[in-house]
């Protein structure tokens, strides 16, 4: 895998959300394309792009990110009143936790 592009409404409020995640994006645009934010993750390329107008926003995608200190974090995104679906639980894959980003998507957490 190379690219995962996300699209939303909210472009920069998304981005501000993933960079509490620990993304750090560059806003840009290709030639005459529209401007989007962009981040390279072990040489995958992420981009959130914004939704067409009349487009519905995609909420079925589900990510996974590893992150540092996952209660930390945690912390910060229960201050911030991001929804969490699952509280950090050691399970067979890893200690993790599930909260939902501004579309609705359901991000997995995983400490690194």
């Amino acid at each position: 895998m190379s690219l995962i592009v996300i699209k939303t409404h909210q472009i920069h409020e998304l981005a501000k959300f993933y960079t509490l995640l620990g993304l750090i994006f560059e806003y840009h645009q290709h030639g005459k394309g529209v401007f989007h934010y962009s981040t390279v993750l072990n040489d995958i390329v992420f981009e959130i792009y914004p939704t067409p107008k009349n487009t519905s926003t995609d909420n079925t995608t589900r990510l996974g990110f590893k992150v540092d200190n996952l209660d930390t974090l945690i912390n910060e995104i229960q201050l911030k009143n991001i929804k969490i679906h699952i509280l950090p639980t050691q399970t067979e894959y890893g200690y993790w936790a599930v909260i939902e980003d501004l579309d609705g998507r359901k991000i997995e957490l995983t400490e690194a």
